[in-house]
């Protein structure tokens, strides 16, 4: 069986500064054995890590869109950022990826139903992320997305989100052995999810990251 984190962050995306080798370290020694990779907007630290890992690494991109965040998993190509959300799904059904929704009833980073709702994506998406470590549980954002996938028939994951060290593995899933994404659709039909949430905390980290690279790029605009 594989104990496996959905959602992790490493030192390519943007708002994380993991060194791929730590990530790899921290999960052999919590017998984490498969991680999806979904840095924002790249798919560079996820094909590196695969080649790394003594594991098993599903390639994923989180992808920002108009509407909110698409993540494509499986994917041999990178998505660009801020196309359309259909234009996004094409592209990772182009390359027979599975499209999933990572907390898609966040409300600071779920989909933007003013937008388009949720309902309208159905035939289109693969997988609910129905437990994101990193929700805030006073929210009932997971709960929310739990009964969406439940009622409208479609897989459900999970994962820690984790933007530092200590968050991997925070949450995973418990599933068979798989091997490609057809394999993998399988597999996460027969998966428990365990774990718990992080502490509201690690939310202060990635916002001081966030307003460090806004400074920076800041500084390197020109003057006048």
């Amino acid at each position: 069986m594989l104990k496996a984190d959905l959602h992790i962050h490493t030192e390519y995306s943007f708002d994380c500064t993991t060194p791929l080798e730590d990530i790899i370290d921290r999960c052999v020694e919590l017998g984490i054995n498969c991680v999806a990779v979904a840095d924002h907007g790249t798919i560079a630290g996820a094909l590196k890590m695969k080649e790394r890992a003594p594991f098993k690494v599903i390639v994923a991109e989180e992808v920002l869109t108009p509407i909110g965040e698409i993540m494509g998993m499986f994917l041999s190509e990178e998505v660009p950022t801020k196309i359309s959300a259909e234009e996004a799904i094409r592209r990772i059904k182009g390359q027979n990826g599975l499209v999933c929704l990572p907390h898609p009833f966040d409300r600071m980073r779920g989909i933007k139903e003013k937008c388009r709702s949720l309902e309208s994506l159905i035939p289109d998406i693969d997988i609910i992320e129905v437990f994101n470590a990193r929700t805030l549980p006073l929210l009932f954002s997971d709960s929310k997305a739990r009964r969406f996938a439940e009622k409208h028939g479609l897989l459900c994951s999970a994962g820690s989100d984790a933007h530092t060290l200590h968050e991997v593995g925070h949450t995973w899933v418990e599933m068979p052995e798989f091997n490609g994404s057809q394999e993998f659709r399988s597999a996460l039909a027969q998966g428990t999810i365990h774990g718990h949430r992080s502490s509201p905390v690690v939310h202060v980290a990635t916002t001081y990251r966030n307003i460090l690279r806004g400074l920076k790029l800041a500084g390197r605009r020109p003057s006048g």
